[in-house]
């Protein structure tokens, strides 16, 4: 990674562009054309360092539900419980723990009821037990993190 790569992750962490040439307008920021933009956040999605470009929504104010889980996956289950999740389309921040509880995820879904099924049909197919936290309080906390060395404005954007 270079100089205008850690500029490009500053911008997009909180500020994608939305608009109807995104990546025109991300090269116009830090001086590349809109090619240039696209091509450094593919090979930076490529090589892992973007694990994905989208919207994040709040489930909460669209109506759905959302719960912490947490498992004890023995390692000769690890893989395929891994891929189960995956596969979910609600499942998210699904990561290993040196832990009792080896496997943490986030699950969300339209209902309470969606959620329970798709924990049962996870447990059913893997045959591993999620343990279900649901928060019975919410505290978001917006973490980004500043790559390059541009210093940036009070709204949080590159200057």
């Amino acid at each position: 990674m270079d100089e205008l790569d850690r500029q490009l992750l500053d911008i997009v962490q909180t500020g994608f562009p939305l608009c109807s040439r995104p990546y025109a307008e991300l090269g116009k920021q830090v001086g590349i054309d809109e090619k240039e933009a696209m091509s450094r956040i593919r090979r930076m999605r490529e090589y892992g360092i973007i694990r994905r470009v989208g919207a994040n929504f709040d489930a909460y104010k669209l109506g759905w539900v959302s719960t912490l889980c947490a498992a004890k996956v023995p390692a000769e289950r690890m893989d395929t419980f891994v891929s189960v999740v995956n596969r979910q389309p609600g499942a998210t921040h699904n990561y290993e723990r040196e832990n009792e509880f080896n496997i943490w995820f986030t699950l969300t879904s339209p209902t309470r009821e969606e959620e329970a099924a798709t924990l049962e049909s996870i447990a059913r197919e893997t045959g591993v037990k999620i343990l279900n936290l649901p928060a019975s309080r919410l505290y978001k906390v917006k973490v980004d993190f500043q790559m390059s060395n541009r210093k940036k404005r009070a709204d949080g954007q590159p200057s």
